[in-house]
């Protein structure tokens, strides 16, 4: 769900329930029960089911049609991170709550890469996305930092955003065979870092913690396992490695597999 690879795991995946604790296994786990509840895993069902037809009808009926849904899939992702800022607007957030609002954590700048990768259908676009939305995003999605309940609307905007940059990255790569290359796993890598290096000069100059990268976030995270500041960074980091390899691994089987079979723009599954 976030990053040395950078915390990226975690900027996107950290539970709205109580304070933290370091090493606190069982204490975590208990603040987490609320994963359990009827308007979560309903949310999840709803990504999962419109996830799964989408990705099912792209590669059963192929057609034009793909480019429309893709495109207003990219709409969605937009108009729902926009709608966001309009809502805080409109509610009359303080001034911490819209400094934080802007798009520096890594899952609101998966919403506009995924966003542009659905338009443009650029293969590093789309590679990020992937990486992105399967190592990172899905855990906002399965571990929400979300106070709200339904049928608010930021409870709403949130599994909108968060799923669909998840399904945007199985519809892409999965659904329209847009393979990752086979040294994209490094690209991306590099890529992130860097953006966690930006992200954490922009948080040093002006006090705010996207990212996660100065402290960890107040409500219990899995970061509360990882050990104080900044040693979780470089563990966070680890396990992010991990995961893009983890992700990478279905494509590294198909090519040795199906060498005839090129990766990205140049082919599809």
């Amino acid at each position: 769900m976030s990053d040395q690879i950078s915390t990226f795991m975690f900027a996107c995946s950290c539970q709205p329930f109580s304070q933290r604790s370091y090493f606190g296994f069982w204490r975590t786990f208990a603040r987490m029960t609320g994963l359990l509840e009827a308007e979560h895993l309903g949310a999840v069902a709803v990504i999962v089911v419109v996830t799964a037809t989408l990705v099912a009808a792209a590669r059963l009926r192929p057609g034009p049609w793909t480019t429309i849904a893709a495109r207003s899939l990219a709409v969605i992702l937009v108009g729902a991170e926009v709608a966001w800022w309009i809502y805080l607007v409109a509610t009359h957030a303080n001034r911490a709550e819209l400094t934080y609002a802007l798009p520096f954590q890594l899952c609101d700048a998966a919403i506009f890469v995924s966003a542009l990768a659905l338009w443009l259908r650029q293969q590093l676009l789309v590679e990020v996305t992937y990486f992105w939305g399967l190592a990172g995003t899905i855990q906002a999605v399965i571990t929400p930092d979300l106070p709200q309940h339904f049928p608010t609307f930021p409870f709403i905007q949130y599994y909108a955003a968060h799923g669909g940059v998840v399904a945007a990255a199985l519809l892409l790569v999965v659904g329209l065979g847009q393979w990752p290359r086979p040294r994209a796993i490094l690209l991306v890598a590099a890529l992130t870092v860097a953006y966690a290096a930006f992200v954490g000069l922009l948080d040093a100059a002006t006090g705010a913690d996207y990212m996660y990268l100065r402290a960890k976030p107040a409500s219990a995270s899995v970061l509360d396992l990882l050990g104080p500041w900044p040693w979780y960074i470089g563990s966070a980091g680890l396990i992010g490695i991990a995961l893009f390899v983890i992700v990478d691994a279905p494509f590294r089987v198909l090519r040795r597999s199906q060498p005839a079979v090129m990766s990205g723009a140049e082919g599809q599954i």
